[in-house]
Protein backbone atom coordinates (compact mmCIF):
# COMPACT_ATOMS: atom_id res chain seq x y z
CA UNK A 1 0.00 0.00 0.00
CA UNK A 2 1.18 3.36 -0.60
CA UNK A 3 1.26 6.55 2.07
CA UNK A 4 -1.52 8.81 0.88
CA UNK A 5 0.86 11.71 2.01
CA UNK A 6 4.04 10.96 0.82
CA UNK A 7 3.76 8.40 -2.15
CA UNK A 8 6.12 5.73 -0.63
CA UNK A 9 5.61 1.85 -0.08
CA UNK A 10 4.08 1.58 3.83
CA UNK A 11 4.74 -1.54 5.56
CA UNK A 12 2.31 -4.27 7.35
CA UNK A 13 2.72 -3.39 11.46
CA UNK A 14 1.21 -6.01 13.85
CA UNK A 15 0.13 -4.97 16.88
CA UNK A 16 -0.20 -0.89 16.62
CA UNK A 17 -1.53 0.90 19.36
CA UNK A 18 -4.98 2.74 18.65
CA UNK A 19 -7.59 4.22 21.07
CA UNK A 20 -5.64 2.08 24.07
CA UNK A 21 -6.38 -1.12 21.93
CA UNK A 22 -3.77 -3.46 19.49
CA UNK A 23 -4.56 -3.27 15.83
CA UNK A 24 -2.97 -4.33 12.93
CA UNK A 25 -2.07 -1.77 9.89
CA UNK A 26 0.39 0.23 7.66
CA UNK A 27 3.19 2.24 8.89
CA UNK A 28 4.99 4.79 6.84
CA UNK A 29 8.68 6.10 7.25
CA UNK A 30 6.98 9.81 7.26
CA UNK A 31 5.23 8.79 10.35
CA UNK A 32 1.86 8.13 8.77
CA UNK A 33 -0.62 5.24 10.04
CA UNK A 34 -3.39 3.33 8.33
CA UNK A 35 -5.21 1.14 10.77
CA UNK A 36 -7.23 -1.89 9.43
CA UNK A 37 -10.94 -0.78 8.98
CA UNK A 38 -12.29 -3.46 10.43
CA UNK A 39 -9.95 -3.01 13.61
CA UNK A 40 -10.67 0.29 13.76
CA UNK A 41 -14.51 -0.29 13.63
CA UNK A 42 -14.27 -2.92 16.84
CA UNK A 43 -12.26 -0.60 18.39
CA UNK A 44 -14.80 2.32 18.29
CA UNK A 45 -17.86 0.43 18.64
CA UNK A 46 -16.14 -0.98 22.16
CA UNK A 47 -14.88 2.79 23.36
CA UNK A 48 -18.73 3.56 22.58
CA UNK A 49 -20.17 0.70 24.46
CA UNK A 50 -17.88 1.49 27.57
CA UNK A 51 -19.28 4.79 27.69
CA UNK A 52 -23.12 4.03 28.72
CA UNK A 53 -24.96 0.45 30.13
CA UNK A 54 -26.25 -1.80 28.36
CA UNK A 55 -29.37 -3.14 28.72
CA UNK A 56 -29.66 -7.19 28.31
CA UNK A 57 -32.66 -9.86 28.39
CA UNK A 58 -32.84 -12.99 30.50
CA UNK A 59 -34.64 -16.11 28.97
CA UNK A 60 -35.53 -19.31 30.23
CA UNK A 61 -34.73 -22.79 28.23
CA UNK A 62 -35.96 -25.85 30.19
CA UNK A 63 -34.68 -25.43 33.76
CA UNK A 64 -31.47 -22.86 32.45
CA UNK A 65 -31.42 -18.96 32.58
CA UNK A 66 -29.92 -17.58 29.68
CA UNK A 67 -28.32 -14.41 28.96
CA UNK A 68 -29.17 -13.10 25.24
CA UNK A 69 -26.64 -10.33 24.37
CA UNK A 70 -27.19 -7.58 22.45
CA UNK A 71 -25.79 -7.95 18.34
CA UNK A 72 -23.47 -4.50 18.93
CA UNK A 73 -21.61 -6.81 22.01
CA UNK A 74 -21.47 -9.66 19.67
CA UNK A 75 -19.95 -8.31 17.04
CA UNK A 76 -17.28 -5.55 19.36
CA UNK A 77 -16.52 -8.52 21.12
CA UNK A 78 -16.15 -11.20 18.14
CA UNK A 79 -18.53 -13.46 19.89
CA UNK A 80 -19.97 -16.20 17.91
CA UNK A 81 -22.99 -19.29 18.73
CA UNK A 82 -21.73 -22.01 20.34
CA UNK A 83 -18.17 -19.90 21.44
CA UNK A 84 -17.23 -20.25 25.67
CA UNK A 85 -17.16 -17.41 28.15
CA UNK A 86 -16.19 -17.18 30.66
CA UNK A 87 -18.89 -15.92 33.99
CA UNK A 88 -17.23 -14.40 37.18
CA UNK A 89 -18.33 -13.09 40.21
CA UNK A 90 -16.60 -9.78 41.53
CA UNK A 91 -18.35 -7.25 43.97
CA UNK A 92 -21.81 -8.39 43.63
CA UNK A 93 -21.68 -8.13 40.14
CA UNK A 94 -21.39 -10.60 36.68
CA UNK A 95 -18.35 -10.20 34.84
CA UNK A 96 -18.46 -12.34 31.19
CA UNK A 97 -15.15 -12.29 29.10
CA UNK A 98 -14.34 -14.28 26.16
CA UNK A 99 -12.27 -17.88 26.36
Amino acid sequence: MKCYKCGKQMTYVKGMKFNGYTVDGCKCSCGEAYINPDDAQRVLLLNKLKRKAIRAKLGKVRSNLILRLPTNIEHALSLKQGEEVLISIEDNAIKITPA
